[in-house]
């Protein structure tokens, strides 16, 4: 039998240097993206929509996030093609080109002050090339990563990648964190530019990094001359439809609790309860540490008992968390508001970590990027891109009662559960071995 990645092996020492790459690269991306969500909770309200109350303001904006979030299955596709087709490597730099680019015209966005109506166009186009370009970094940075990896560490290895996400909310909330303590006036003025503008530093740095690793050994091997040429979605959707749809679900109830608990948590603390900007950045930053940490323990963890066990045991435990969340919020405390975002972020990681790797060994080689980045990115318009809108609107609905939210989570949370469960377990799959097709095709 075939070992792993192939008969030429990278060494531990290169395969470190790949995910090290991997993460780094992962964790200014989504840096990016999440400057994104932070501003429209806090910020883009008020400066692009000011002619709404502040509620209907704070529904646009967070409509204007879905936005990136209905992109990414579109990067996901097109990135996916053609890193099926041409390797992994080379999306991964467009898209950092991407993502990098459309952050730094943000912070140079002028407001509808200034413009009029062409200001949340603006942004929205804007927002759109953000989704679109994360779209197609996800699968191909978990690829670099599983693809060099030995068979008995590719959860590990993987969850390096979901722990650049945390690393990235950290660097996002620790910068404009610094810049939210400004007064008012300053802050809407100038302050929340400049975490945007910090990108164009980031980009540079990612460049340097992802533009000095090798493309992986699986897609080399299998990639020749002599491979037909063919349309890699469409051998997806015609061959593995079934996993594509079991990975979907397997992303509501991980994605829908991840944005309610670190980017409409702001929105609730703030304009409901009234508490300070400052504090519950702070919560949600401390929280993204333990989970930076919890990350690749559960990836580890996966690796020796399976990716099926450790993520349904996380869905469970999401769905029974949801209401003391929010009765923790509701103290108002600084300690217990850290407390439930931590542990919610823990928990999260349970689902979080074992995923890139489970949908990677979903799918064979000729097809990964597309397969992987598909099913993982059609559900971001449905779960994580809603998520907020969803929750500010039952909120309003439940006249500011947060069970309803506490609800809705643990129904997202249910219908992950049972696509975890009739999902394969793919922990001891050989890889390398994998066929273009599913056995039974």
């Amino acid at each position: 039998m075939a070992t792993e990645p192939s008969a030429s092996s990278p060494s531990p020492a290169s395969v470190r240097r790949v995910v090290l790459a991997s993460f780094l690269g992962t964790m200014i991306e989504w840096y990016d993206f999440f400057l994104y969500i932070t501003a429209t909770a806090l910020v883009f309200n008020k400066l692009f929509f000011p002619t709404m109350d502040a509620r209907t303001g704070t529904l646009t904006a967070f409509a204007t996030n879905a936005v990136g979030f209905f992109a990414r299955p579109i990067g996901g596709v097109v990135f996916g093609h053609f890193g099926d087709r041409l390797g992994r490597k080379s999306m991964l730099v467009t898209t950092l080109v991407l993502m990098g680019t459309a952050t730094c015209l943000i912070g140079l966005l002028p407001t509808y002050d200034s413009i009029g109506i062409a200001a949340p166009i603006l942004l929205v186009v804007l927002r759109f090339v953000q989704g679109f370009g994360v779209g197609g970094e996800w699968g191909g940075a978990v690829l670099m990563a599983v693809e060099h990896g030995h068979q008995r560490r590719r959860g590990f290895y993987a969850s390096w990648v979901q722990a650049g996400v945390p690393a990235g909310m950290i660097l996002a909330n620790g910068v404009f964190s610094l810049f939210a303590r400004l007064p008012e006036e300053q802050f809407l003025a100038w302050g929340w530019r400049v975490p945007f503008l910090v990108g164009i530093v980031l980009l540079a740095i990612s460049m340097f990094i992802r533009l000095r690793v090798m493309e992986t050994p699986l897609f080399a091997a299998q990639h020749t001359p002599e491979t037909p040429q063919s349309l890699p979605i469409w051998e997806v959707i015609r061959d593995y439809p079934r996993n594509v749809l079991l990975a979907m679900g397997a992303r509501f109830g991980e994605n829908a609790s991840y944005y309610v608990i670190t980017a409409f948590v702001l929105t609730y603390a703030t304009k409901t309860l009234n508490l300070p900007r400052p504090m519950i950045l702070q919560a949600v930053m401390l929280g993204c540490v333990f989970q930076f940490f919890a990350i690749p323990l559960f990836g580890w963890i996966s690796d020796l008992w399976g990716r099926r066990s450790i993520y349904m045991a996380g869905t469970v435990l999401m769905a029974l968390f949801a209401w003391p969340f929010f009765l923790l919020v509701d103290t108002k405390s600084p300690l217990w508001i850290t407390v439930a975002v931590s542990v919610g972020l823990v928990i999260h990681s349970a689902m979080y970590a074992p995923q890139a790797a489970f949908f990677a060994e979903l799918f064979g080689t000729r097809v990964r990027y597309s397969g992987a980045s598909f099913g993982y990115q059609l559900a971001s318009p449905l779960a994580g891109g809603i998520a907020p809108l969803v929750a500010a609107a039952l909120l309003h609905w439940s006249d500011n009662n947060p069970w309803s939210v506490a609800a809705y989570m643990a129904g997202m949370c249910a219908i992950t559960w049972v696509a975890v469960f009739l999902a394969e377990e793919t922990h001891l799959k050989e890889m390398a071995d994998a066929p273009a097709s599913p056995p039974d095709h």
